[in-house]
C-alpha cells in the first residue's frame, strides 16, 4: 500500500520535470535557432544585396589567404602575409565608394607613416648613443601621434581622412618602435606596405567587378524616395483630417501617413552616402564630379518639411479638434494645398529618379496652385467674420492651416534645390506636355529601392 501511495507522487514529479525540460529546450532552440533565422530572413528580404556582399567578402579573404598557404608566396612575405588578410577584412565595405575610400586612406596612411617612421629611425641612429636614441624616438612618436590625433578633429579631414590618420599613427609607431630592436626597418616598412597594397587591390577588384554597389546611386534613390514619402503623407492628410474618406480607404490612407517618419532620422545615412559617393569614379548615369553636395542640401530641406509634417500628424491624433462646421470653412483651401503640394513633391521625386528636368516644371505648376490656395486662405483669415467665434474652437484648424502654408513654402525651397541639381547634373529634358501627360498617367505606385539604412555604415578599424 505504501508503494502504491508513493508511485503517483514520483510519477507526478517526473512528469513535471519532463515538461519543464521540454519547455526549456524549446525556448533555447527558439532563441538560438529560430530567432536568428527570422532575423536573417528579414535582413535578406529588406536588401538582398547583403547576401551578395557577404559572399564577396568571403571570396576576397579566401583568395588573399592563399598567400599564406602557398610556399613560394609565403617565402616572400613570411608571417607578414597576415597583414594582407587583415587589410581585406577592414577595408571591404558595402559600397564601392566606401571600399575605395578606405583603401586609399589605408594605402596613403601606411606609406606616409612608414616613410616617416624610417626617417625617425635614421635620425635617432645618427646620434649614436643608446641613451639619446630612445629619447629621440619617443619625442618623434609624441609629436606625430599628437599632431595626427589633433588633425582628426578638423571637420573636412574627419569626414574624408579619419581612417587614414589612424593608420598613419599606427604605422609610424610600429615602424619607429620596432626599428629600435630590428635593423631591417626598411624591409619591415616595405613588407607592410606591399601586403596592404595586395589586400586592398584584391578587395577593390572584387568589390567593383562582382555586382558592384554604388553609394552614389543609393543616395540618388534615397533622396527621391524621401521626397515621395512626404508626398504620400500630404496625399492622405487632407482627406484624413477633414474625414472625407470612405471606410474602405481609411486603412490605406493611414499607411501613407506613417511613411514620412523614416525621413526625420535620415541625416546620418545621407551624410555617409555623400562621403562615399565622392570617392567613386564615373558610373552609370553619374558623371565624374557629379554634384553630390546638392543632395545634402535637398536632404536638409526634406527633413525641415518632414518636421512640419510631424506637427500636422500630431493634430490628426489630438483630442482637441475644431467643430466640423468650422473645418468645412477651411476645407477647400487646405485640401488644395495638401494635394497640390503632394503632386509637386512626387513630380520632383520623379525628376530625380528619372534624371529628367521637365518634371520640375510640372511640379512648379502644382506649386503655383498651392500658393494661390494659400493666398486665399490668408485672405480668409484676415476677414472679420471670426469675432463672434470662440477662439478655442478655431485655434486647432488655424494652426493646421498655418502649418500647411509653411509646407507650401518648404515645397518651393525643395523645388528650387531640385532645379539647381538638375542644372548642375545636366538632367535630360522632355517636352512639358509629355511630362504632364506622364504625371496624369502615372497613378501606379513606383517601386522603391531596397532598404539601405542598415546596409551602409561606417566603422573604424586599425588592425
Amino acid at each position: 500500500m505504501e508503494m502504491a501511495s508513493e508511485n503517483p507522487e514520483s510519477v507526478g514529479f517526473l512528469s513535471r520535470g519532463c515538461c519543464w525540460f521540454t519547455s526549456f529546450m524549446k525556448n533555447l532552440a527558439s532563441k538560438l535557432v529560430l530567432e536568428p533565422a527570422r532575423t536573417a530572413r528579414s535582413l535578406a528580404q529588406e536588401d538582398p544585396r547583403r547576401i551578395i556582399h557577404s559572399i564577396k567578402v568571403g571570396l576576397a579573404i579566401a583568395l588573399v589567404s592563399l598567400i599564406y598557404y602557398f610556399d613560394p608566396l609565403y617565402e616572400g612575405f613570411g608571417v607578414s602575409a597576415m597583414w594582407a588578410v587583415m587589410t581585406v577584412v577592414v577595408v571591404f565595405e558595402f559600397s564601392v565608394g566606401a571600399t575605395l575610400g578606405r583603401c586609399v586612406n589605408r594605402g596613403i596612411g601606411t606609406f606616409i607613416g612608414g616613410a616617416l617612421g624610417v626617417a625617425a629611425h635614421r635620425l635617432a641612429s645618427c646620434f649614436g648613443s643608446e641613451i639619446v636614441e630612445p629619447i629621440v624616438l619617443a619625442a618623434s612618436i609624441f609629436i606625430f601621434a599628437a599632431t595626427g590625433t589633433f588633425a582628426r578633429f578638423f571637420p573636412k579631414w574627419k569626414a574624408r581622412c579619419d581612417y587614414g590618420l589612424l593608420i598613419f599613427i599606427l604605422t609610424f609607431c610600429l615602424i619607429s618602435v620596432s626599428g629600435y630592436r630590428d635593423d631591417e626597418v626598411i624591409d619591415i616598412a616595405l613588407t607592410r606596405l606591399s601586403t596592404v597594397m595586395i589586400g586592398g587591390s584584391a578587395a577593390l577588384a572584387i568589390c567593383i567587378l562582382l555586382f558592384p554597389v554604388w553609394a552614389g546611386e543609393d543616395l540618388h534613390h534615397l533622396v527621391a524616395d524621401n521626397i515621395e514619402k512626404l508626398g504620400d503623407f500630404l496625399e492622405g492628410f487632407g482627406d484624413e483630417y477633414f474625414k472625407t474618406l470612405e471606410d474602405g480607404n481609411v486603412r490605406d490612407s493611414k499607411a501613407l501617413l506613417e511613411k514620412y517618419k523614416s525621413v526625420v532620422n535620415s541625416k546620418t545615412i545621407e551624410d555617409n552616402l555623400v562621403n562615399f559617393a565622392k570617392w567613386e569614379f564615373r558610373h552609370g548615369k553619374f558623371r565624374f564630379r557629379h554634384p553630390w553636395g546638392e543632395y545634402q542640401k535637398i536632404g536638409g530641406l526634406i527633413r525641415e518639411c518632414a518636421f512640419r509634417l510631424d506637427s500636422l500628424n500630431g493634430y490628426l491624433k489630438s483630442e482637441v479638434q475644431a467643430p466640423q462646421e468650422i473645418r468645412e470653412i477651411f476645407q477647400e483651401s487646405c485640401q488644395t494645398m495638401s494635394s497640390e503640394s503632394s503632386h509637386a513633391l512626387k513630380n520632383m521625386a520623379r525628376a530625380i529618379r528619372t534624371m529628367t528636368s521637365s518634371y520640375v516644371a510640372v511640379a512648379k505648376s502644382h506649386i503655383a496652385i498651392a500658393k494661390s490656395a494659400a493666398d486665399n486662405l490668408k485672405s480668409l483669415l484676415k476677414t472679420n467674420s471670426w469675432q463672434q467665434t470662440d477662439l478655442l474652437q478655431i485655434i486647432p484648424v488655424i494652426t493646421v492651416a498655418s502649418l500647411l502654408i509653411e509646407v507650401v513654402s518648404s515645397t518651393v525651397k525643395i523645388a528650387d534645390s531640385v532645379h539647381q541639381l538638375a542644372s548642375l547634373a545636366r538632367f535630360k529634358k522632355i517636352s512639358e506636355d509629355d511630362a504632364s501627360k506622364s504625371d496624369q498617367r502615372n497613378t501606379e505606385r513606383i517601386l522603391r529601392s531596397p532598404s539601405i539604412e542598415g546596409s551602409h555604415g561606417l566603422t573604424i578599424s586599425v588592425e
